[in-house]
């Protein structure tokens, strides 16, 4: 494994433990925070592979071309990686709305599923530890 995907998988788990720790307190971070779990994870499925992506849509659209058209993961889980990133947008730059707490908690188990899924593709080496989802 190398070291890109290791370094960007315990970005992964660290977003996650923080967004559950501030969900009570900031549904609008941790909402954020459940996303970039959820983007550094799928970045270290990716980088794992040798790809890397510049820009969040890049990865959006390697989700769906490459992980979903590919039938590795279930077209709902690409959709829910689609959704976290648009609530992330809400989270970060609302524009007067602002995630309920039931989003945010809803965007954890969302992120959670997918670190699952990503851990899965490589359990040997993306160990979920202390802060395991």
């Amino acid at each position: 494994m190398n070291r890109e995907a290791l370094d960007l998988w315990s970005r992964a788990v660290e977003a996650l433990g923080v967004a559950e720790e501030t969900v009570r307190l900031s549904p609008d971070a941790a909402a954020s925070r459940a996303y970039y779990a959820a983007f550094y994870g799928t970045s270290a499925l990716f980088a794992a592979e040798g790809k890397t992506f510049a820009r969040h849509s890049a990865l959006e659209a390697a989700v769906h071309r490459d992980l979903v058209r590919a039938a590795r993961w279930s077209p709902p889980l690409g959709a829910d990686y689609t959704k976290l990133m648009k609530l992330r947008e809400t989270g970060d730059y609302g524009g007067g709305r602002h995630v309920t707490e039931a989003e945010a908690r809803d965007a954890i188990a969302t992120a959670r599923t997918i670190l699952e899924t990503v851990r899965k593709a490589h359990p040997a080496d993306f160990v979920l530890g202390k802060a395991e989802p």
